[in-house]
């Protein structure tokens, strides 16, 4: 493998990990319970997503707080309805990221394609 795609895939595998903390201090700061639970699945898919990438790193990574911290912040100043598509847009861009990691390594493909996903996810929480 060479450097700087292990660097591409640590700094994926940092991203899953911090999104997992993220998605779970959404879930318990969020009002609505259905975003709850719509968070608390894609902190899990995130942290199914980190187990794919440590698989191909060999490293074990901690995830950072920065996120978790911030994102509850955020909800309480901006609002589900400003804050949200901020979310979708990261969902969208780690596909973008993901997309040439994905010809190399086949099993990212799926997480690709799950990032997407995620995004329509949280824009769908909206209702529009």
């Amino acid at each position: 493998m060479a450097k700087n795609e292990q660097k591409t895939l640590l700094k994926a595998q940092q991203g899953e990990l911090d999104a997992v903390l993220m998605y779970h201090a959404l879930a318990d700061t969020v009002k609505d319970k259905n975003d709850a639970e719509t968070f608390r699945r894609l902190a899990a898919e995130e942290g199914r997503h980190a187990a794919v990438f440590k698989a191909l790193t060999g490293v074990s990574l901690k995830p950072k707080k920065t996120l978790a911290t911030l994102l509850p912040v955020l909800y309480k100043l901006m609002g589900r309805r400003r804050l949200y598509p901020i979310i979708a847009k990261f969902e969208y861009d780690a596909a973008n990221t993901y997309a040439p990691v994905a010809r190399d390594y086949p099993e990212v493909l799926s997480v690709k394609d799950d990032e997407k996903r995620h995004g329509d996810m949280v824009l769908g929480l909206l209702g529009e």
